[in-house]
């Protein structure tokens, strides 16, 4: 890193660590008069890079190094990609987190399983007033989203106004929580804003996304016709659609039961809110042996085939309660998130299979998105009448699409940014003025690792090369005593192969021989060990072309 942040301090800048590669993980930076604000800190999904690993999050080291100057995290709502990261990441930071009463319930229950929560100052936000935070002033403006609250952010400053929006639809008809507020928009619009920071999730979506009210009505059809047991399985913490499942359920006279440790996290939250209190009481999933499968709604989590949620454990039938059968339903009410197709994909096929019905949004009116398509962000620009528009939210190709129709429709700068961009905004446009240190890192059990950790590189070799171990016992005089020991999982079968690893185990033992043979001063440790992963890898590289990792046990006994 090469910039000098003090040359900037009067300068408002804008600087994402997460969310500007991909979907998801949102992380935004704001600095002004050497102060810095953070806006969401959120989690992502691993991919196939990660072998073991479900989640990840972005590398903070830029802003750990200013945390001194950090004044707060300003979350937008209770989405895990916009606050699936405090847990694992705001002992580096350790500053005030800002919420709203739902967003703070449904943080503070996530936080309760550590040991830190006492410490965490967790402040619930007013949505009617201002927060001020040194030389910002944040205004919130409530958007419809598929969760509660969602609210986009106009933050004043002496260098100009910015809207961020987080995530947000304009929904005629939402079933949680109130439309747009376009007059607000509008509001800032006529005041002046500098730049939008705005979603880009659906920017190849022509039209609008569609109304939570309309897919509520689709889904008490679809849930009403079904013969046996249903179960929908969708993102925890989308409390609409959760809203919408649960009266659907009770409208097509079923029992409702929720299962997975989120789901009932969130329920919670809600109705410590205020949130779903108009609702039967939600069967105990210990007891719903006691109702018929035609009466029963089950609502899980692992819309996206994560292997240890509800729905996985149901395809392996390693569930504790819901066990499938011969009609029942499986309704995935969800987007299928790149990435993550084969794990879901492996799922459908699984309960078809089974003879279990699926129904996913490919083929049914199960699901809306939460985030604007192309009709809904051109009306954003007619609202607020931004001078820069900035892209976040998305994959580079999503960037790049948004920022084409930004200009496409009238605003007069766009720029395309990625994770560590600096960005200075100025009136006369922006621009990229460096790029700091971002990356990812992974969760994986209890620990954080980069994810070009060599623990992952040896994994993602051992997945596709397999691993090859050798041991091999050695007297006093470093001679070998008897025949190596080696074991090829994930390359050779011992029963099938036997022939050749009976081969390998002789190559091994001549080829010890040979080396000593050759060393003038007697072999090294090293030197056996160095001859026996030689030997071992260029047999396998020659007869079956594969590259393991190699491992040699070398035991030295009297």
């Amino acid at each position: 890193m090469s910039i000098n942040f003090k040359t900037y301090k009067d300068k408002l800048l804008f600087l994402p660590l997460g969310g500007s590669n991909e979907i998801g993980m949102n992380v935004n930076l704001y600095q002004f008069e050497g102060k810095w604000i953070m806006i969401d800190c959120g989690s992502g999904f691993a991919d196939d890079y990660l072998p073991g690993v479900d989640m990840v999050v972005a590398d903070l080291s830029f802003i750990e190094a200013y945390k001194k100057d950090l004044l707060g995290i300003v979350l937008t709502h209770a989405h895990e990609d916009h606050l699936g990261a405090i847990q694992y990441l705001w002992n580096e930071l350790e500053c005030p987190v800002y919420a709203t009463k739902f967003t703070k319930c449904f943080l503070k229950a996530k936080l309760s399983e550590y040991a830190f929560a006492s410490d965490i100052k967790l402040i619930e936000l007013d949505p009617n007033k201002k927060l001020e935070l040194g030389p910002f002033s944040i205004e919130m403006i409530g958007l419809t989203h598929s969760a509660p609250e969602m609210q986009a952010l106009m933050i004043r400053t002496k260098a100009g106004n910015v809207l961020h929006t987080g995530d947000w639809k304009f929904d005629p008809n939402p079933v949680v929580g109130n439309s747009s507020d376009e007059a607000a928009l509008r509001a800032c619009g006529d005041e002046g804003v500098l730049a939008l920071v705005c979603d880009s999730t659906n920017v190849f979506n022509k039209g609008v996304s569609g109304s939570e009210g309309d897919v509520r009505d689709s889904l008490i059809d679809i849930i009403a016709g079904c013969p046996k047991m249903v179960v929908v399985t969708t993102f925890a913490s989308n409390l609409a659609r959760l809203d919408t499942l649960i009266h659907a359920g009770q409208k097509a006279g079923r029992k409702v039961c929720l299962t997975g440790r989120s789901l009932h996290r969130i329920f919670a939250a809600a109705q410590e809110s205020g949130y779903l209190s108009d609702i039967a009481p939600l069967v105990d999933e210990r007891s719903i042996g006691n109702y018929k499968r035609e009466d029963l709604l089950i609502i899980a989590t692992g819309c996206q085939g994560e292997p240890m949620a509800a729905t996985s454990k149901m395809a392996s039938g390693s569930h504790h309660s819901v066990k499938l059968a011969p009609k029942d339903t499986v309704i995935f009410s969800s987007k299928i998130i790149p990435g993550n197709e084969k794990k879901i994909f492996k799922l459908f096929n699984i309960f078809v299979k089974k003879g279990v019905e699926v129904i996913t949004e490919r083929d049914h009116f199960v699901h809306v998105s939460g985030h604007p398509a192309i009709d809904e962000l051109k009306k954003m620009y007619e609202l607020v009448r931004p001078q820069i528009c900035v892209p976040v939210h998305g994959e580079p190709v999503h960037i790049h699409e948004h920022a084409k129709l930004a200009k496409a429709n009238g605003i007069k700068h766009a720029i395309e940014v990625e994770n560590g961009s600096v960005v200075l905004l100025e009136p006369e446009g922006a621009k990229i003025i460096d790029v700091v240190k971002n990356g990812y890192l992974a969760v994986d059990g209890n620990y954080l690792l980069p994810d070009d950790s060599q623990i992952f590189r040896m994994r993602r070799r051992m997945r596709d090369d397999g691993i090859a171990v050798a041991s091999v016992v050695v007297d006093s005089k470093l001679r070998l005593v008897c025949s190596p020991m080696v074991a090829l999982p994930g390359l050779l079968d011992p029963i099938e192969d036997s022939d050749f690893i009976s081969q390998i185990k002789q190559e091994i033992i001549d080829a010890v021989a040979d080396q000593r043979k050759q060393s003038k001063s007697g072999l090294t440790t090293d030197q056996i060990e160095s001859c026996v992963a030689k030997t071992l890898r260029r047999m396998i590289k020659h007869e079956i072309n594969k590259s393991p990792n190699i491992i040699v046990n070398l035991e030295e006994i009297e």
